[in-house]
């Protein structure tokens, strides 16, 4: 990919003096690349890795014609790809399901407030996340970025905490597919749908780069029609142009705001909206990302805000807040969907049957998403010698084999223990992962806050970056602190439970020990310092870009 147009203009446009510091910046190790002391043989193992194989990079020991031909990442994702990526990654059961809750709990004005500003905490970590994938567009980005920019160990914690997460994504989607084909087929056991899916999944992610993005591409653009002629029809029925009865803002009146349910719906909007920084794992294969990273974050952003700020308040002023269909969200019955309600009473008696289509879209584009975010996840940390080095082999398609292999053998053995025990060790693992894109968020703000004083103490100029994040530093300590509150109170209800139950709030908080264990661990073994501003890696992986 490295003879496309795109980058053969880059070259034009580079400056010979910065030609000159850049090699002299690959001539050396960076300080954060130092050997660790650790005795015997296998101490080179433990070395980071400045020799990590990005898209199109030469070698930088001076072999750079082998090195080049060396199979590896390529960028074939395309601005559209990239925009429906992060749009699939967000608009999905919460929306379709969860959302009736929402209103339920907090009424139609207090989900619009909770939505709005879980919305606003966004905006302000796609804009760090942008700001950093446009100057450092690398597979694994911000779990990179955390190691890089702030200590090897946080890196290393957080990478295996969003790999995890995703690879038991993928084990929940398995079994919300069997839950969705049973509407349709209920004497097929549902092990043998989870199977066609686990397949299916596969195929698109072992092939191409591009087979993940088309396959996301379609299964986005469903969910985004889907949500447009909701908000269309929506609109007809409260004006009464469809149906009999004129509804107004009457029952949005009546809901009103809640401010008990307010924090729990607070955390389900968090939820919701997990996904979104999708685009920053994807930013190492996007063709032309310091363009087309940009581009897609400003558009996913305000769409992703419209879609679920528009739906929530068609959903508001149709259905009451105290309607007992709103409080039922099982993924096995799209009956209570609020889409459904709303489609039912424009007339479209197979509403049913049409939400269970877009909902059995938004489980594969779920699993989709969980095997290519895992699986480049678990590369960049073999890349930097944080997992073993199989894990680095990549195709000649520029497919990391045994990444998505064992990424999918995981999300099998994990639905398969949905199957045995009660599911008692099922719900464990969802519970462990139940936390990771909060805290995948927190290290997205956190490296944002570093990388900008790095960039600024090592003699750089804001302004010759490719993207800036707006409102800074206010953005990244905004985004920090919100998920910190989500965190801490998303365990609000077992909490205020009569009784309580120590054993649910372990469930809430299990997440966060073990990613304070994978990080002392890693601290410990490795004894990995934290990065003076001098010394952050601003360089590395940049090459392919500057050519």
């Amino acid at each position: 990919m490295s003879g496309s147009p795109a980058r053969r203009s880059k070259s034009k446009d580079i400056d010979n003096s910065e030609t000159i510091a850049m090699e002299n910046v690959l001539s050396r190790r960076s300080p954060m690349h130092h050997s660790v002391d650790v005795k015997g043989d296998s101490a080179s193992q433990y070395v980071e890795d400045i020799e990590r194989v990005y898209t199109g990079r030469s070698d930088v020991s001076g072999s750079g014609t082998a090195e080049s031909e060396k199979p590896h990442l390529h960028r074939g994702l395309k601005a559209r790809h990239l925009t429906m990526i992060s749009l699939g990654g967000t608009i999905g059961t919460g929306l379709f399901l969860a959302s009736g809750a929402s209103i339920a709990n907090a009424g139609p004005g207090g989900a619009l407030i909770a939505y709005a500003l879980i919305g606003i905490m966004v905006f302000f970590m796609m804009e760090c996340l942008g700001e950093m994938a446009t100057f450092l567009p690398i597979s694994g980005s911000f779990n990179n970025y955390a190691g890089r920019f702030i200590d090897p160990a946080l890196g290393f914690a957080l990478g295996w905490n969003y790999w995890y997460n995703w690879a038991v994504t993928l084990a929940v989607e398995l079994t919300a597919g069997s839950m969705v084909m049973a509407f349709w087929a209920p004497w097929v056991p549902g092990y043998v749908w989870s199977i066609v899916f686990l397949v299916l999944v596969l195929s698109l992610n072992l092939f191409s780069v591009k087979g993940y993005g088309e396959a996301e591409y379609w299964f986005a653009l469903i969910k985004v029609l889907t949500v447009i002629v909701f908000i269309f029809l929506g609109i007809l029925v409260d004006t009464a142009v469809l149906g009999d009865v004129y509804y107004g803002v009457e029952v949005f009146r009546s809901g009103g705001v809640r401010g008990t349910g307010i924090l729990s719906t607070f955390l389900t909007a968090g939820f919701s909206f997990q996904g979104t920084e999708l685009i920053g794992v994807a930013a190492g294969e996007s063709e032309n990302p310091q363009k087309n990273v940009p581009k897609a974050i400003k558009q996913v952003f305000w769409r992703i805000v419209l879609f679920y700020i528009l739906s929530i308040f068609i959903i508001g002023l149709i259905i009451p807040f105290d309607d007992p269909m709103l409080l039922k969200n099982d993924v096995g019955d799209v009956s209570v969907s609020p889409f459904t309600l709303v489609f039912q009473r424009a007339g479209i008696q197979p509403a049913a049957h049409l939400m269970n289509a877009v909902i059995l879209t938004t489980v594969l584009s779920a699993g989709n998403s969980g095997l290519y975010a895992s699986s480049r996840t678990l590369y960049d940390l073999a890349c930097e010698n944080k997992a073993p080095r199989v894990f680095k082999k990549v195709t000649k398609a520029g497919i990391p084999i045994y990444c998505v292999l064992l990424t999918g053998l995981i999300g099998m053995l994990a639905f398969l223990t949905s199957l045995f025990g009660n599911g008692v060790v099922y719900n464990w693992l969802l519970n462990i992962s139940g936390v990771a894109g909060f805290i995948a968020w927190l290290g997205i703000a956190a490296s944002h806050y570093r990388f900008r004083q790095a960039y600024v103490a090592q003699g750089h100029l804001v302004s010759d970056l490719p993207f800036k994040a707006r409102l800074f530093p206010v953005g990244p300590i905004f985004a920090f602190l919100i998920c910190s509150f989500v965190l801490v109170g998303q365990g609000y209800d077992a909490w205020s439970a009569d009784p309580v139950d120590p054993l649910d709030i372990v469930a809430c908080y299990i997440g966060i020990p073990i990613v304070l264990i994978f990080y002392f661990g890693y601290k410990i073994v490795m004894k990995s310092k934290f990065i003076p501003l001098m010394e952050v890696d601003l360089d590395t992986g940049r090459e392919e870009i500057l050519r």
